[in-house]
């Protein structure tokens, strides 16, 4: 069972948390799930980030993944909605950090660039390319669950590279560890 592992990937949104799972045994890569988390609906901005707590509490405690890989925010003009989107990933890798599920943060060039070959690939670029790797026989409606895809399947490729470009953390020690050098400033 050693050759098998799960990695979970978010997208993480205030207004679509997207997510997919892959399985890897003996370095062979499988799709598990995807889907997504609506949002919209909701006015409460609290109310929307514990939805999001819970719902990737439910993946971790249903798929038990070994490791997760999370879309960081790209900086925009908008400061609201950056803290935002912020404020909705840090509430998904809290939830990874409390099941001690280690994490991985890739850049949304990162991970289209793993993907397609192209930092500057479309939403719809990616998602075909892992229809194809993955033999998807329909893509969703909307594509914010192949980025939660596409984030695992970027971590499966860098898996070992010590030249990762983006932060892991292993759990609430770590983390802190990694983070106090910013609130001591």
């Amino acid at each position: 069972m050693e050759n098998e592992k799960i990695i979970l990937g978010i997208d993480p949104g205030t207004t679509i948390m997207g997510f997919g799972l892959i399985k890897i045994r003996n370095k062979k890569m499988s799709f598990l799930q995807l889907n997504e988390l609506q949002l919209g609906k909701y006015d409460d901005h609290y109310l929307k980030l514990k939805l999001i707590f819970e719902r990737t509490i439910e993946l971790i405690d249903t798929y038990h993944p070994d490791e997760i890989a999370i879309e960081a925010p790209f900086f925009g003009k908008n400061v609201q909605s950056m803290l935002k989107l912020g404020r909705a990933q840090g509430v998904a890798m809290a939830a990874g950090l409390s099941r001690e599920v280690p994490i991985t943060e890739y850049s949304p060039k990162k991970i289209k660039m793993a993907i397609t070959g192209n930092g500057n690939a479309s939403k719809e670029q990616v998602a075909k390319m892992l229809q194809s790797l993955l033999k998807l026989k329909t893509l969703p409606k909307n594509l914010d669950s192949t980025d939660g895809l596409a984030a695992a399947v970027c971590h499966f490729y860098n898996m070992g590279r010590a030249d990762i470009v983006g932060k892991s953390y292993t759990g609430w020690a770590a983390f802190v560890k990694q983070n106090e050098k910013r609130v001591k400033k």
